[in-house]
C-alpha cells in the first residue's frame, strides 16, 4: 500500500532509551511521502533524561513532520471528531501506555489520540517498549493484540540476559507495518 497520500499520527510515550531509534523511524516514515501529525505524551514532551533534552527531540521531530506537536489532551482530543487521521502509530509505546490503552482510560494526549481515533474505526500500530512486557504488562499486551483496530510493529526481546522480561519493537519495520495495518492486517511474524 502506498503511504503517500496518508495522514499519519506519530505518538511518542516515555521510553526514552528509545527516542533516537524513534527518530530514525519517523525519518523513514516520512520518506514515503505522507503527512505526519507529530503527538507526544506530556511526560515525554517535557522531560530532560540522560538520554537526551527534551527540547532537542521536539525540534527534530517538528523538523521532520512540519507540524506542531500535540500534547495535550485537550489538543488530542478533535482527532476524532474530525477524522484527522488515517492511522496512529504509537512508538515507542510503554508498558504504562499500553495498560491504559487496555483499560480503556484516555488521560494523556497519546491515549486520548488513540480513543478519538478508534472511534472512526481506523487503525493503531503499537510500537512496544517495555521492561515489563513479559511480566505484568503480558496480560494487557495480550488484551490489545486481541483488539479490534489495534495491530503491533513486530517485537522481541532486547536483552534476554540483563532484562528477561523487556520486549521492544523491531523499529525498522514500522513502514511495513503500518502498510499492513491500513490494510487491516497483522504484520507476520509478530515474534522475532
Amino acid at each position: 500500500m502506498d503511504l503517500k497520500d496518508k495522514t499519519i499520527g506519530f505518538a511518542m510515550t516515555g521510553s526514552f532509551c528509545t527516542f533516537s531509534k524513534a527518530l530514525k523511524a519517523l525519518e523513514e516514515l516520512k520518506s514515503t511521502g505522507c503527512d505526519i501529525i507529530p503527538i507526544m505524551s506530556e511526560i515525554a514532551y517535557k522531560s530532560d533524561t540522560r538520554f537526551g533534552r527534551c527540547e532537542t527531540f521536539k525540534t527534530a521531530i517538528k523538523d521532520i513532520c512540519g507540524h506542531e506537536i500535540i500534547s495535550r489532551v485537550q489538543e488530542a482530543e478533535p482527532i476524532g471528531p474530525k477524522k484527522l487521521l488515517d492511522l496512529l502509530v504509537i512508538l515507542p509505546c510503554t508498558g504504562n501506555s499500553i495498560a491504559k490503552l487496555a483499560a480503556g482510560i484516555a488521560d494523556t494526549s497519546v491515549t486520548m489520540a488513540a480513543k478519538a481515533h478508534l472511534r472512526n474505526d481506523r487503525p493503531i500500530l503499537i510500537g512496544i517498549s517495555t521492561n515489563d512486557a513479559l511480566g505484568n504488562a503480558a496480560k494487557n499486551i495480550g488484551a490489545l493484540l486481541n483488539a479490534k483496530n489495534i495491530y503491533f510493529i513486530p517485537f522481541g526481546q532486547d536483552d534476554y540476559k540483563k532484562k528477561p522480561n523487556s520486549l521492544v519493537a523491531d523499529f525498522s519495520l514500522l513502514v511495513p507495518a503500518a502498510e499492513a495495518a491500513l490494510k487491516k492486517t497483522q504484520l507476520q511474524p509478530i515474534l522475532k
